[in-house]
């Protein structure tokens, strides 16, 4: 049977012919899709499937259950408690079908997106499956806070299930109970279910068994062509990454050179998207000379790569070979996410070993405390991360999928229910956006390194209080002097702007805490073009929390590009001529940017 839907004869004219021929492609390509998510768990021998995250699930709901019933009164008031919110739902629904003018049981978050069609609130139907959704859902988070002895780790993480949980159920996300793909699917004659189950199979099988939602139509991107193109070479590499130079834009560059450090999570070209967007392009157009790592995507064979190998084969190798190239013995750093961190960890081992390289240290929402560490928290706890080693063990890397999905679930209506009713129900291809197509180009992480940040960092927060140790040589965070300028974002859920200021107090030397309007990724590549957004600054390092450094904050419109470069050019204002990219030594060896960075997890 062919894959092309059947056309409709008209527009908005029922066909039931095509309805049914397109019903029928629908779910021909529904059982392609189970296929593909069904065929890699038949491979593998039941002894060698790695333990299945719903049973973290129920054994955390069942921790709640066991609360309520374990007292019969308490049982009976939490039921009393759902019974009469559907009686006052029931009889609301009643007098406004008798046409009284009655108010809703409950109304829905006026951020929630989820229920802007007009039906939800016109037709009664719906309406009253919005409603018995939504006093569910809050009876549902009810029986989580309320449950008295519960441990605040395991109260997060049922929090965060019965989102998931509720998100996933949610009436929008079905197309019975959709008022606007039902009329799709009746005016199209399904075809939007049939080309929605065709993209559902391909999603599926490109993620070899997982479900790779397509947040981005990635025909008109590509690494290289339309982003990732600020001009550069690749001037050296070795099995962990490769180093790229960028070329000089202008006569004049500071001395000192600038060394990013991106995460390994996922791909350095979030600094370097749409040039428009670039802030490697930015960077170089305001006179300064930039290298920034890009990380390899690990296979198998790099699967023992350690936290420490990954510091000495990373900014350790290049910051020698930067100094090789420009004559400069220090640089300043730039470390984003996860690599921050791993540049906290260069900085204070530095520091031990008592080597002068650093001129000045930025981190883009980054983390050295783990106390305040946020959402991601729920995944982090003994029972969950030996779970997950025993996989990686077997696999030698933690797959890209993964990480993206536990990232994805952090905002799921946005970025993964949302795109679950765009894309497979109601048939339509996301538009071509650089940053969403980014935030699918996944990366594997190796076992050993992966293993030794959530259990050094995010289950025993070693960094901050003078326990880890790399290289032998314990780490000591208040013996890091450089002028360190910490940005944070407002609403970020995986460096939280809390956790970030609290992690300021732990260097020795001057620190300027900056927050920024936006997220994780929005908040940061803002570009000044763009005049989006607001940032605001306060030397007071020590308020207590965000709340209270906010009310002595002053509030900058626009981007927080500027105020770093004035920043940076305040610490180290000198100049010289604009350097040509690599020497001798270090020819050339491709153009930026690169070929680590085009390979597929």
């Amino acid at each position: 049977m062919s894959d092309l839907p059947v056309e409709t004869k008209a527009a908005n004219t029922f066909d039931p012919e095509a309805f049914s021929l397109n019903m029928a492609r629908a779910m021909e390509n529904g059982g392609r899709a189970l296929t593909a998510y069904l065929g890699p768990r038949q491979a593998l021998d039941p002894k060698d499937r790695p333990p299945s995250e719903v049973a973290e699930v129920i054994k955390t709901f069942g921790m709640v259950a066991q609360y309520w019933m374990s007292d019969q009164t308490r049982a009976a008031d939490i039921q009393m408690k759902l019974g009469k919110a559907y009686l006052d739902l029931w009889g609301s629904a009643m007098r406004r079908m008798a046409g009284e003018d009655s108010p809703r049981a409950i109304e829905p978050a006026p951020r929630d997106k989820r229920f802007t069609d007009p039906d939800w609130k016109s037709n009664q139907f719906f309406e009253f499956v919005m409603q018995a959704y939504l006093l569910t859902t809050k009876w549902a988070f009810d029986l989580v806070r309320e449950a008295g002895d519960l441990d605040p780790h395991t109260r997060k993480k049922a929090e965060f299930y019965v989102q998931q949980l509720t998100n996933a159920l949610a009436p929008s996300n079905f197309v019975l109970t959709n008022p606007e793909v039902l009329r799709q699917t009746l005016s199209s004659n399904a075809d939007n279910l049939a080309r929605g189950m065709k993209m559902l199979a391909e999603d599926i099988e490109a993620g070899r068994g997982h479900l790779r939602i397509r947040q981005s139509d990635s025909t008109d991107l590509a690494v290289g062509v339309n982003m990732a193109v600020t001009p550069g070479k690749v001037i050296f590499q070795n099995e962990v990454m490769q180093l790229i130079q960028y070329a000089p834009s202008t006569e004049k560059v500071l001395r000192t050179p600038l060394l990013i450090v991106p995460p390994w999570i996922n791909k350095f070209y979030i600094l370097d998207l749409r040039p428009e967007k670039s802030f490697v392009k930015w960077c170089v157009d305001q006179g300064v000379t930039v290298f920034v790592i890009s990380w390899v995507n690990p296979d198998r064979k790099l699967g023992q790569k350690s936290f420490e190998d990954y510091m000495k084969e990373g900014p350790l190798t290049a910051m020698d070979v930067i100094a090789q190239i420009t004559g400069e013995t220090k640089v300043h750093t730039i470390g984003y996410c996860v690599g921050g961190t791993l540049l906290a960890t260069t900085l204070a081992w530095l520091a031990e070993k008592r080597r002068d390289r650093i001129a000045s240290a930025t981190f883009l929402a980054a983390q050295v405390d783990f106390t305040h560490a946020g959402d991601l928290m729920v995944f982090v706890d003994e029972e969950q991360i030996s779970a997950l080693e025993q996989q990686m063990q077997s696999d030698g890397v933690l797959e890209g999928s993964k990480m993206a999905m536990a990232f994805n679930m952090l905002r799921s209506n946005d970025l993964i229910w949302s795109y679950v009713v765009n894309n497979y129900l109601k048939g339509q291809t996301p538009p071509a956006f650089d940053l969403l197509h980014w935030n699918s180009d996944a990366t594997r992480m190796p076992a050993v390194n992966h293993s030794y940040y959530l259990r050094n960092c995010y289950l025993e927060n070693k960094l901050s209080t003078g326990g880890m140790v790399i290289d032998n040589t314990r780490l000591d965070l208040s013996k890091v002097t450089v002028p360190v300028y910490n940005l944070a974002t407002r609403e970020d859920h995986i460096a939280p702007a809390e956790s970030v200021l609290y992690g300021s107090r732990f260097f020795g030397g001057p620190v300027k805490y900056v927050l920024s309007g936006s997220g994780h990724i929005a908040g940061v590549v803002n570009p000044p073009s763009g005049n989006k957004y607001q940032y605001w600054t306060n030397d007071n390092i020590k308020a207590g929390s965000v709340a209270k450094w906010l009310k002595g904050a002053t509030e900058h419109k626009g981007s927080w590009w500027p105020d770093w470069r004035a920043w940076l050019g305040g610490h180290d204002p000198e100049e010289v001529a604009a350097r040509p990219v690599g020497d001798d030594a270090h020819p050339p060896i491709e153009d930026a940017p690169g070929s680590y960075v085009r390979v597929k997890a």
